[in-house]
């Protein structure tokens, strides 16, 4: 797959079936911290990966499509309303999951409900009482003795209690133990059955890669790439490792390939190994090249969606042992 950025909007779009926007969203905060040229959008009925580290720009991206913050360049869109301009309308039909929840520490849970329920003018309690029996919510107890997880789990509550068509979800399951975390997914799997619009921000890979249609990676600020699920999970180009019993089998190996068709990426003269990549279309031609070498070993390197994003953090440490 190539490291490339899909063609990016340069207006915003007349057409109704994006329901999320972001045109060249600009937002300086000095020292290279911000968020640069950003532009996607989320088609109606579609789950959107935002997947990137802490301090990527993931939440100030979510801040303005939430009327928060204005830009200091380009424009944000919910269901086609101006974000920064119009946020009292957007708000009546999205909900938003931020990823630091604040509740009011001497609220109950039930309180907290009670409270909201008036903003939001929510009369039919059915969601509500759903999704506390779902994730197993304790609404009894104060606000400022609930766990992380219970936070969270209010913040769900409270963002998804009218049913709402749009879905930001900025960091949903931080705090989660994992077997929140599968129901938080299977959740989000069920409301994208139901045809709602999901904007998923993470850095958990196994999230992302379970629920989203298409995803972007971000990094400083920037989108790197931008790509359809599907088309990592079925990527046409194949990588393998190619191992030799010694040293003069895997020259004549690489004398005798045909190195238009099998590139040569990588080669270990310790281990006498090489990694090696193919069309689909192309792999007979591997597996001659590989009869006729008498090879030790011959096996494939299935490409993950970790593996994609590390190559954009090839360099940096910060995500050793993260988002798995």
């Amino acid at each position: 797959m190539k490291k490339e950025l899909t063609h990016k909007l340069s207006l915003h779009s007349s057409d109704p079936s994006r329901i999320i926007e972001v045109v060249d969203l600009t937002k300086d905060f000095g020292r290279g911290i911000g968020v640069f040229d950003v532009t996607f959008y989320v088609k109606k009925g579609e789950v959107y990966g935002f997947l990137g580290p802490n301090g990527a720009g993931k939440s100030t991206t979510i801040r303005h499509l939430m009327g928060y913050y204005k830009p200091d360049k380009g424009v944000t869109y919910i269901n086609g309303l101006e974000s920064f301009k119009e946020y009292y309308k957007i708000l009546e039909n999205v909900g938003y999951l931020p990823g630091e929840p604040a509740l009011p520490l001497y609220y109950t849970g039930n309180e907290f409900i009670d409270e909201m329920k008036s903003l939001k003018n929510v009369k039919d309690t059915s969601m509500i009482d759903y999704l506390i029996d779902y994730f197993k919510v304790d609404t009894n107890l104060l606000c400022k003795e609930m766990s992380m997880g219970m936070k969270r789990k209010m913040a769900i509550v409270v963002a998804f209690m009218n049913d709402p068509a749009v879905l930001i979800l900025d960091e949903p399951t931080s705090g989660l133990d994992p077997q929140m975390q599968r129901k938080f997914i299977e959740f989000v799997k069920n409301e994208k059955k139901k045809g709602k619009t999901i904007l998923l921000s993470s850095h958990i890979f196994s999230e992302v890669d379970a629920t989203c249609d298409r995803i972007s990676i971000i990094k400083d600020g920037r989108i790197v790439s931008e790509f359809e699920a599907d088309t990592l999970k079925h990527a046409s180009l194949k990588k393998y490792v190619v191992s030799f019993e010694d040293r003069e089998k895997l020259d004549i190996f690489i004398n005798n390939i045909n190195k238009d068709v099998i590139k040569v990426i990588d080669r270990n003269n310790d281990s006498l190994s090489l990694v090696v990549t193919v069309e689909d279309k192309d792999i007979k031609q591997l597996i001659n090249s590989i009869a006729d070498s008498q090879v030790s070993s011959f096996t494939e390197i299935k490409e993950t969606l970790q593996d994609y994003f590390m190559s954009f953090y090839k360099e940096e440490k910060e995500f050793e042992g993260v988002g798995k």
